[in-house]
């Protein structure tokens, strides 16, 4: 069974950085992705950035592009996500998730993933 979870999160002032981690019990298969997402209070879910397993393909929704990069240890089952330059507009609870099979292409964004965490706060101020 895939466990997400997620840390790292906290308050920052705009301009600072953080890097979020997700430890995942098992990668779920040797083909996947997986992803970052965020929830602003009163916004739909949005994807963040993806990372694929096979070739290490990654993709980013354009409002982090340039600020975000998202990264795994395979030998140490963890997903990370490194945030710089910080945003007011970056806070929201950030979830990662996994998906078996799927690859960074277009439309990953917006296709559904089977297995998430549990959440984790940002809020820059």
């Amino acid at each position: 069974h895939v466990q997400l979870v997620e840390s790292g999160g906290g308050s920052v002032q705009a301009g600072g950085s953080l890097r979020l981690s997700c430890v995942v019990s098992q990668w779920p298969t040797n083909d996947y992705c997986m992803g970052w997402f965020r929830q602003a209070p009163g916004k739909q879910r949005e994807g963040v950035a993806m990372i694929d397993s096979d070739d290490g393909d990654t993709g980013y929704a354009d409002t982090v592009k340039g600020r975000f990069t998202i990264s795994k240890d395979n030998a140490k089952n963890i997903l990370y996500l490194q945030m710089n330059s910080l945003e007011s507009e970056d806070t929201a609870m950030y979830y990662c998730a996994a998906e078996p099979g799927a690859e960074v292409v277009a439309g990953i964004f917006e296709s559904p993933f089977t297995y998430w965490g549990q959440g984790t706060q940002v809020t820059v101020s």
